[in-house]
C-alpha cells in the first residue's frame, strides 16, 4: 500500500471533501507501478496534476516507481511550487537513492 495525500481541488479523489479534514488515501502497489499509473489507475486526470508532487518528500517526476510503504503528496495545477529549481526532480535527470 502506498499513502497518497491529495490537495487543492484534487481532494475530490478522497473520501473526505472537508477542506479541514486530511485528503489522504491508502492505495494497493502493482508490480512496475509509477506515480502516473497509479494516478490513472485512480482515474485522477493528469492534466489537472501539477508539476507539484512529492514521493517520500522529495519532489518527483510522474515516471518514478512506487513502492509498498511509500508517502506520496500530489497538488494541482492551479497550485504550483515556488523556487522549482531549487529542487532536483527525482526520476527524470535525477537517479532514484533507494539502490
Amino acid at each position: 500500500m502506498i499513502e497518497i495525500h491529495f490537495y487543492g481541488k484534487l481532494r475530490r479523489f478522497t473520501p473526505d471533501l472537508d477542506p479541514t479534514g486530511y485528503s489522504t488515501i491508502h492505495v494497493p502497489v502493482q508490480e512496475d507501478d509509477t506515480i502516473q499509473s497509479v494516478l490513472e489507475r485512480l482515474g485522477v486526470p493528469l492534466d489537472e496534476v501539477g508539476s507539484n508532487v512529492f514521493l517520500n518528500w522529495s519532489y518527483s517526476a510522474l515516471e518514478r516507481r512506487v513502492e509498498s510503504g511509500d508517502r506520496l503528496a500530489v497538488f494541482p495545477d492551479d497550485m504550483q511550487l515556488l523556487y522549482k529549481w531549487y529542487f532536483p526532480k527525482v526520476g527524470r535527470d535525477v537517479p532514484d537513492d533507494r539502490g
